[in-house]
């Protein structure tokens, strides 16, 4: 299942409040070696297991977060002392987003809803997405992007929550995105103008798109918020088998002082998909 399709099946249902989950609270790494930011996964890369034994086995292993989840399901993740880096404000999926004006007036009300729950709740992050570009100009999707998010970012700026947009590859994965280059995602970060809208730099579409990794989140560096990971080519485990030096990766990060969330967000292939997990969790751990 692709993820696209798994944010459409999840649909949102009501909010019930809980306390929020301090990052005090989270799991620590089981190693020794220190590290400055906190290891998180994706939710729909593991959808066969319950959330709540995900929950379970994600702990042992030093993660800190399960994200990419509804509101609704924040609680049930906390409750076993793991965070959500995370939330999702509505069930568009990814080719519906900022650059339609026709949807701005729903993603409004979508982020107003959700953004003083993922306040209440510790929810460091909300993702949104540029959507297809369906025959726009990136010059026209930009400008339809300040203005949707305009109101938006006001109210993520009352409530001390991140707005955050996706960087897709529009090559292999996301056909007619538009928030697939760098570029176009630091440009927006610059027309907004608010402090609480950042990128998800996804390194495995990022380097299907662009390469060159590590000069380029060291460079915009105060542009991104959070991260994702994959093997490329084939957006599986992040082993020796496939051409990204996570290690190295990392380590650049670490060395910048990013304080934030990377997150696994691989489609599993092994027999023993945790075993794998571990492993990633050791790699980016330096």
């Amino acid at each position: 299942m692709k993820r696209r399709d798994f944010i459409q099946l999840s649909a949102v249902a009501p909010l019930v409040s809980s306390p929020l989950l301090s990052c005090a609270q989270t799991a620590a790494p089981k190693t020794n070696t220190p590290i400055s930011f906190q290891h998180s996964i994706c939710r729909w890369c593991y959808n066969n297991t319950p959330l709540e034994e995900l929950a379970d086995k994600v702990k042992d292993l030093g993660i800190n977060s399960i994200e990419l989840l509804h509101p609704e399901e924040w609680k049930v993740v906390q409750k076993r002392g793991i965070n959500c880096a995370v939330g999702y404000a509505n069930d568009m999926g990814l080719t519906k987003g900022f650059n339609d004006t026709k949807l701005h007036a729903q993603l409004l009300e979508d982020y107003k809803r959700v953004i003083p729950m993922a306040a209440e709740n510790g929810i460091p992050n909300v993702i949104c997405f540029s959507g297809n570009g369906n025959g726009l100009s990136y010059e026209a999707g930009l400008e339809n992007c300040a203005v949707g998010l305009e109101p938006v970012m006001k109210i993520a700026e009352k409530y001390n929550v991140n707005i955050i947009m996706e960087l897709l590859n529009s090559k292999v994965d996301h056909i007619d995105y538009q928030c697939d280059k760098t570029s176009w995602g630091v440009s927006l970060v610059d027309k907004l103008g608010s402090d609480r809208f950042k990128l998800l730099y996804d390194i495995y579409h990022m380097q299907v798109m662009e390469g060159d990794i590590i000069a380029t989140i060291t460079k915009h560096k105060d542009y991104i918020a959070h991260f994702h990971t994959g093997g490329v080519p084939g957006r599986n485990e992040i082993d020796e088998t496939q051409e990204l030096n996570y290690t190295a990766i990392m380590k650049a990060l670490k060395e910048y002082g990013f304080d934030g969330f990377v997150a696994q967000e691989y489609i599993p292939t092994w027999d023993k998909p945790f075993e794998a997990l571990a492993k990633a969790v050791d790699i980016c751990t330096v």
